[in-house]
């Protein structure tokens, strides 16, 4: 039987007020155990434990970025949450195949970057140390064991079932991105509680792991139907949503919550570098692509010198992610004078709409105008 189309009627939603705060109820509220269908999405790099907190003490879900992170790094971040919070909490991994770069590969990467390091006065490193992204294994595994979140979530996919089983054991709701409705698909009959429609518009990386090929990747104003059509589990809508306009509007599609990366950039919390705020508030804010220069994996970001003369879509770009052995030289040298030639500025395509207001005051405010505009559509209908 085809389920039911619609908005946040048919999805369950429905609206209290616990003291002077707004809570709307949908499927995602109940599965995670939080007051708003705000989820906060773990950037890498921008985001940590503060900003997380802030978002916890709003209503919404809180999320720890933990791929660039060590086990013991991990383990303090957590604890200081802890500390400040008694909210649900996420944590988030990558689960991609490190894949093995071919001397020709990176000779023609290295090739590709030479002038760049001529210019800047740098001399081109050979057999530079790995990038510093590493895909869930049994050590991040234990550590999830050791400190029991709420919620793990994932990124391109799934760990190995034996892993996953021992995720899941721990009571976490397991969540994971879906860029199309066949990784929905596959997510939901692997055990997720619920997907991430992650449109085309998304800052950072691509969620992708059916498919390789960028020409599979949609909205999300298209993908989020689509998606809650086709699977059973809450669906979270994420991409392009960066204002009170666009979290209605994914509710009104059926989605059950939403999740902002983009929107937090601006965040005083956010740990955001300073030439990655200028960016995000400059015009040039305005145009972002896809591109693999930076890791050698899709990702969306502001325009910039090295994507727009080698890519966006590089083709001698190596395997995610060694692409970014060679290019974060080049990027420290430039940002120490200034310049963001070579920093990946993750961003999505709604991110002239951020404005940069504390995350707890932000996300009341997301949800307090989402409801006056969900109030009015009802109205309507």
């Amino acid at each position: 039987m085809r389920k039911p189309r619609g908005g946040p009627r048919s999805a369950g939603g429905r609206v209290a007020r616990q003291g002077r705060r707004l809570i709307l109820r949908t499927r995602v509220t109940d599965l995670l155990g939080i007051e708003v269908p705000i989820i906060q999405a773990p950037m890498a790099g921008s985001s940590g434990s503060a900003l997380a907190i802030e978002v916890a003490a709003a209503g919404g879900l809180g999320s720890l970025p933990c791929a660039m992170l060590s086990g013991e790094a991990i383990r303090d971040q957590v604890a200081e949450i802890r500390l400040r919070s008694e909210a649900p909490l996420n944590l988030n991994f990558f689960c991609h195949t490190t894949s093995a770069a071919t001397p020709e590969q990176m000779k023609q990467w290295d090739q590709a970057l030479s002038g760049y390091y001529s210019n800047l006065g740098l001399e081109q490193a050979v057999g530079s140390p790995p990038a510093a992204r590493s895909p869930f294994d049994d050590a991040m595994c234990s550590v999830v064991e050791e400190l029991r979140p709420e919620v793990v979530s994932f990124h391109f996919g799934l760990p190995q079932s034996s892993l996953l089983d021992r995720v899941l054991a721990t009571g976490a709701k397991v969540l994971s991105s879906a860029t199309t409705v066949e990784e929905a698909v596959w997510l939901a009959d692997k055990g997720c509680a619920a997907v991430i429609a992650q449109g085309a518009e998304a800052g950072g990386h691509r969620g992708m792991f059916l498919s390789s090929d960028i020409s599979t990747q949609i909205g999300t104003m298209a993908l989020v139907p689509l998606v809650v059509d086709a699977v059973d589990v809450p669906v979270i809508a994420a991409g392009g949503i960066t204002d009170a306009r666009g979290v209605s509007a994914a509710l009104i599609l059926g989605a059950g919550g939403v999740q902002l990366g983009t929107a937090y950039l601006l965040c005083p919390e956010a740990t955001t570098s300073a030439l990655h705020r200028r960016a995000l508030q400059e015009s040039a804010g305005r145009m972002t692509a896809l591109t693999n220069v930076f890791t050698g994996r899709p990702a969306r970001g502001i325009l910039n010198r090295i994507i727009a003369e080698l890519g966006p879509m590089a083709p001698m770009a190596p395997p995610f992610p060694l692409a970014a052995n060679a290019v974060q030289p080049l990027r420290a040298a430039a940002e120490a004078h200034g310049s963001t030639d070579f920093t990946p500025l993750w961003s999505g395509q709604a991110g002239p709409l951020a404005v940069a207001m504390p995350a707890r005051e932000l996300t009341q405010k997301l949800i307090n105008e989402a409801q006056t505009l969900l109030s009015a559509w009802s109205d309507r209908t």
